[in-house]
């Protein structure tokens, strides 16, 4: 079995990779990624000697490339995790957003077209459901709930989803579609909330934190979530969706505690700053399809999944710090350069 996962040197995209390798030793897993700022080719430094695995450096809107690859490797599967996928970013700058996750989604659909797959699974997200109101905690997103989107970010993923099924319908695609909480565990990208606070608590920084820090999120352990990819290639119905959730609904605030605590650090370097424009309320996912019809659930309860996270980022300092500092971009030209 050949694999194509895209944006495999990302957070999720890496845990999948190593997940798959680890599960699967049989497996060929080839990562495309083209390394923007949140791809970190360190990162899969674990797996970067297995015979098994291959790291490509391309753009999934460079069709040449893709089809390049398809040609080498002729998948049997790809797993579609490359997107940009920071809220914030997209509102300052949409257009990238729009040529990677849409353009690029239709690339590699059209190159599955060409050379023929037994799967495309399309990495989506619950914010192409919009939010849910704060008061309302018996509501739930489910696979039918329309499509409302809040951000350049969530619009351009739900483009992305749209054609996929499209594709699907008018050519017969197989398709599947996983739409995911928010995620959390090793390897999450400094900019994103629980490993910004870790980082900032632990030099002693302001922890910033939007508006009065009430919005909820459902929280999901990446190793389930790629637990879930997984059934989904392998048992999932084509041309279906399936809501990925966690049953971790915790308030951004009460998150920013937990670490201060865990850390010793004082609340008191919370800071309170401007709320996001669009800033979603609340989300929720009801993952009964899946766990009906593939028998999944989340295994990793919020308390011991956020501990094991904060002992990652203890424990790999060296991973985050180059991060932060900038370094790590010029690992690849180091890994690679003269070769």
């Amino acid at each position: 079995m050949n694999i194509i996962v895209t944006g495999g040197a990302g957070f999720i995209g890496s845990n999948f990779i190593f997940h798959m390798l680890n599960k699967y030793p049989d497996y060929r897993i080839i990562c495309l990624d083209c390394l923007t700022y949140a791809g970190n080719l360190s990162t899969l430094a674990p797996v970067m000697d297995n015979p098994n695995f291959r790291f490509v450096k391309e753009s999934i809107t460079d069709r040449k490339a893709v089809y390049r690859l398809f040609e080498e490797e002729h998948p049997d599967m790809v797993v579609n995790f490359a997107a940009e996928s920071h809220v914030d970013r997209s509102i300052e700058n949409p257009q990238v957003f729009l040529e990677t996750n849409i353009i690029g989604t239709s690339v590699l659909m059209d190159a599955c077209r060409k050379y023929g797959i037994q799967r495309y699974h399309q990495v989506s997200t619950d914010e192409v459901y919009g939010d849910l109101p704060l008061d309302r905690p018996d509501l739930f997103f489910t696979e039918e709930t329309p499509i409302h989107t809040s951000s350049p970010y969530s619009s351009s993923k739900a483009a992305a989803d749209l054609l996929v099924l499209a594709y699907h319908r008018t050519y017969g695609l197989p398709v599947t579609i996983s739409r995911c909480s928010n995620n959390y565990g090793p390897y999450h990208f400094p900019e994103k909330l629980i490993p910004l606070m870790i980082i900032n608590a632990l030099h002693d920084k302001p922890l910033p934190v939007y508006g009065e820090g009430i919005n909820v999120r459902d929280w999901l352990y990446v190793e389930d979530h790629c637990k879930a990819i997984d059934l989904i290639l392998h048992k999932g119905h084509v041309g279906e969706v399936y809501n990925v959730g966690g049953h971790n609904e915790m308030k951004n605030i009460d998150i920013v505690k937990i670490i201060c605590k865990a850390l010793g650090k004082p609340e008191s370097l919370i800071t309170y700053v401007t709320d996001r424009k669009g800033h979603d309320m609340r989300y929720a996912i009801d993952p009964t399809k899946i766990h009906e019809e593939l028998g999944w659930l989340p295994e990793t309860k919020f308390a011991d999944g956020i501990q094991k996270t904060i002992e990652w980022y203890l424990t790999n300092r060296e991973w985050w710090e180059t991060i932060v500092s900038g370094e790590y971009q010029n690992y690849y030209e180091e890994m690679y350069g003269n070769r």
